[in-house]
């Protein structure tokens, strides 16, 4: 399964600022992770909603993780920006081999075996560990160039 341009800026905002004990901005994301501003304003707002980010406005506001957000899944944030569709759309055009074909059955329990692993990843385990430091370096190297 490919994974939307979004839902990657989601869970790489979401990585990054997790990393982060600082605020931070749009601008500064956009410039940090080599992303599109207008993109990432989009999905700051859709973080926002999901209960990943904080954002607080005026000159001293920025983005922030959530207090609880580290307990929020991959899975959660991957179906809240992917949606519930299927991985082949089976109607349209109607395929002549939809009443005798099990490729779809057999997409979908992978499709459920896929959302089921990153079900088992929280936002906050992304960043235990070395990894977090790396994301705070990478951005620093991104944004110094």
């Amino acid at each position: 399964m490919k994974l939307n341009r979004s839902t990657d800026m989601a869970l790489r905002i979401a990585m990054f600022t997790a990393a982060s004990e600082a605020r931070t901005t749009v601008d500064e994301l956009a410039t940090q992770l080599s992303l599109p501003r207008s993109h990432v304003a989009k999905v700051v707002q859709r973080l926002q909603r999901l209960g990943v980010l904080v954002t607080i406005r005026g000159r001293s506001g920025g983005v922030a993780f959530a207090e609880h957000a580290g307990e929020l899944t991959v899975g959660q944030v991957v179906r809240a920006f992917e949606g519930y569709d299927e991985v082949v759309s089976c109607e349209q055009p109607a395929c002549p081999l939809l009443g005798g074909c099990r490729l779809r059955g057999e997409l979908r329990r992978a499709q459920a075996a896929f959302l089921a692993v990153l079900d088992d990843v929280r936002l906050g385990d992304l960043v235990d560990g070395p990894s977090g430091r790396l994301l705070l370096t990478l951005g620093a190297t991104a944004a110094g160039t």
